[in-house]
C-alpha cells in the first residue's frame, strides 16, 4: 500500500455531511465546529443523540436533518459557490452496512473526500490523531491500521515537546510576517524615491540596486529566521518571548548579517533562570534526577546549611557554591543573603539552583522564595524532594499509618516565625505526628504535650530521627516521659526530626527506658546485591 499524501486543509465554512447517530457522529460534529466547518447531521427523527450532540443541535451549530440519507444531499446540501457539492461526507455506522458501500462509491464518483468508520477499503481519507497547541498542530496516522495505537505514538510525542511551542510557533510567525512587511516597505520607498523628482538625490544615487540584490536581501533575512527554527533548542524557541523577537530583529537590523543572530540567541540563552530544588533526606541515591540534572547544570548553587557532603559532591567544579550562613539569631540576615546573591546570579544570566533540604515547599521557606525571584521577573521552576518528614520514618521502620493503630499524619515544625515556640495539636490515639526543627527545644515542647491541655499520655511511643538515610543515621526509640533525657545523654546529631504516636511501637518494641540503633546501610546492601550496579 503506498503512503498517504497528508494535508492540511482550511475547512473554513466548509460543509460537512454527517451520517449516523452514535457517539463517534458527535465526535465528527464537534471536530468539524472546531475547524471552522459546517456540519450537517443525517439520521433518522427516532434517533437518540448523545447530550453534547443534542446540545449543538439546540445551539445551532450543528444542522440535524431528521430523516435518512438520499443520494441527492451529496450535490444539494453544499455550499453555492461549488454548485451545492458538499466538501467531506463522514459515515460513522461501519462497513457492515450495506448503505455505506453505496454511499463510498458515490463519493469516489463524485470525487467528495470519504471517510467510513472502521473502514479502510472504503475511504478516501482517514483522519488523523491530532495534537494542538495553538498554530501547531501535529498529526499521526497508521494508514487505517489502528487508532489506538496512533493515539499512543500522538500522546508521546506531545509528551516530549517542551510546553508553550505553540505560542513560539505563533511569536516566530510573526518574525517572518514583520520581515516580509519591513522589506516590502524599503522596497516601496525605494520606488517612491525613484518616482519622486523632486527630492533631493538620496545618498545611494550612484548605487546599482538590481531587482536581484533586493531578492538577495530578503532571501538573507528569510534564511536567517530559518536558521533559528533549525538550530535552537526546542526549549530555547519554546521560552522566547516577546522582548526577546524585538532583540532578535533589532539584532540583524543593527549588523545586517547572520551573526546577530548568533548575538541575539546568545542574549537570550544569558537571561538567568532559577530552580528551586529539593535534596531529599541526606543520600545522594534519593535525589531525583531532575535535581540531579539542575546540580550538574548550574552555574551557581545555593545550599542550606544542612544539605550533606555526599549531595554537594556532586556538584561541578566549575560551579560556585554558597552554604548558607545560618545560625541562632541570624536566620533572616542569612537567607536574604542568599536570596541577593541569587538574584546577582540570575542578572549575570547564571543558572541558579536554590539547594534546598527535604521539599522546597515543607517548612523550607520555598513559597517565599518562589515570590522574591518570580516579583524580580525571574519565575523558578520547583524540583520537590523527598522529604524527611515521610521517608526518616520508613528508615526507622516506622510506618506513619497502619490499619488499626494510625489512620493519619500531621507534620508540624517545632521552631516558629522569629524562632517562636508554635502551639503543638492535641493528642489523638490514632495519629501519628511528626515534628520538624524540634530538638533544640524538646524539653519545653515535650512539656506541652504531657503537662498542657494536649492530653498526651507519659508512655506514648516516639522516636528521635537524625540524619535520615546518611551513613551515620541515629534513632533514639523512647517514651515521652523519656525522650528529653536520651537524647541529653546521647548527644545531639543534627538535622533531626521527632516522631509521636502508636505507629512507633508497631514495628519495633523494647522495654529498656530507650534505644539506640546507629548507621545506615539499606542502599549500600542493596546496591551490592544487584551486582555492584548504582541506581
Amino acid at each position: 500500500m503506498a503512503p498517504a499524501l497528508l494535508t492540511a486543509v482550511d475547512s473554513t465554512s466548509h460543509v460537512h455531511l454527517i451520517i449516523g447517530s452514535n457517539p463517534l457522529a458527535g465526535a465528527r460534529c464537534t471536530r468539524s465546529v472546531e475547524v471552522g466547518a459546517k456540519p450537517i447531521l443525517i439520521a433518522p427523527e427516532h434517533a437518540t443523540l448523545h447530550y453534547g450532540l443534542m446540545k449543538r443541535v439546540d445551539e445551532g451549530e450543528v444542522n440535524w436533518l431528521q430523516r435518512g440519507f438520499k443520494d441527492d444531499d451529496l450535490t444539494t446540501l453544499g455550499r453555492a459557490e461549488v454548485d451545492h457539492v458538499v466538501d467531506a461526507v463522514f459515515v460513522t455506522a461501519g462497513a457492515k452496512q450495506t448503505q455505506s458501500t453505496h454511499i463510498s462509491s458515490l463519493c469516489r464518483r463524485l470525487r467528495i473526500p470519504v471517510n467510513v468508520a472502521d473502514a479502510p477499503n472504503l475511504c478516501s481519507f482517514t483522519l488523523l490523531s491530532t495534537h494542538s497547541d495553538g498554530p501547531l498542530q501535529i498529526g499521526v496516522t497508521t494508514s487505517g491500521k489502528g487508532c489506538k495505537l496512533s493515539a499512543r505514538i500522538r500522546r508521546e510525542i506531545a509528551a516530549s515537546l517542551p510546553l508553550h511551542l505553540g505560542d513560539a510557533v505563533e511569536r516566530l510567525g510573526g518574525m517572518r510576517r514583520r520581515i516580509w512587511e519591513e522589506d516590502y516597505a524599503v522596497e516601496l520607498s525605494q520606488d517612491l524615491e525613484a518616482e519622486d523628482e523632486d527630492v533631493g538625490q538620496a545618498s545611494t544615487f550612484n548605487q546599482l540596486v538590481t531587482p536581484e540584490s533586493v531578492e538577495a536581501a530578503r532571501s538573507r533575512r528569510m534564511r536567517w529566521l530559518a536558521q533559528i527554527c533549525e538550530y535552537w533548542p526546542l526549549r530555547r524557541l519554546a521560552s522566547i518571548t516577546d522582548a526577546d523577537v524585538e532583540i532578535l530583529l533589532r539584532s540583524y537590523t543593527r549588523s545586517n548579517s547572520l551573526r546577530a543572530g548568533t548575538e541575539a540567541e546568545n542574549g537570550i540563552r544569558n537571561k538567568g533562570r532559577i530552580v528551586l530544588a529539593g535534596s531529599g533526606p541526606g543520600n545522594p541515591d534519593l535525589l531525583t534526577r531532575a535535581t540531579h540534572k539542575a546540580i550538574l547544570s548550574a552555574d551557581l548553587i545555593l545550599a542550606d546549611k544542612l544539605v550533606p557532603s555526599p549531595v554537594l559532591d556532586l556538584v561541578p567544579r566549575r560551579a560556585a557554591v554558597h552554604i548558607a550562613r545560618k545560625f541562632p539569631g541570624n536566620a533572616d540576615k542569612a537567607q536574604e543573603e542568599l536570596l541577593e546573591m541569587g538574584l546577582e546570579g540570575l542578572k549575570a544570566g547564571k543558572v541558579v539552583v536554590r539547594l534546598k533540604q527535604g521539599d522546597p515547599f515543607i517548612y523550607g521557606r520555598g513559597g517565599e522564595e518562589y515570590e522574591f525571584f518570580r516579583s524580580h521577573g525571574y519565575t523558578p521552576i520547583v524540583l520537590p524532594g523527598i522529604t524527611s518528614a515521610l521517608s526518616a520514618p520508613l528508615f526507622a521502620a516506622i510506618p506513619p499509618t497502619h490499619r488499626s493503630v494510625a489512620d493519619q499524619v500531621l507534620i508540624c515544625t517545632g521552631t516558629g516565625r522569629k524562632g517562636a515556640a508554635p502551639d503543638p495539636p492535641e493528642y489523638v490515639p490514632s495519629r501519628t505526628v511528626v515534628f520538624l526543627m524540634a530538638l533544640h527545644r524538646l524539653s519545653s515542647l515535650v512539656n506541652s504535650l504531657i503537662f498542657g491541655d494536649k492530653g498526651y499520655p507519659q508512655n506514648t511511643p516516639c522516636a528521635v530521627l537524625e540524619r535520615a538515610s546518611c551513613s551515620d543515621q541515629r534513632i533514639i526509640r523512647t517514651t515521652l516521659e523519656h525522650v528529653c533525657a536520651a537524647v541529653e545523654e546521647e548527644g545531639s546529631r543534627p538535622p533531626g526530626l521527632l516522631v509521636i504516636g502508636n505507629a512507633c511501637g508497631v514495628l519495633s518494641r523494647f522495654h529498656q527506658k530507650w534505644v539506640v540503633e546507629d548507621g545506615f546501610k539499606d542502599l549500600t546492601n542493596f546496591h551490592s546485591s544487584a551486582g555492584g550496579m548504582a541506581i
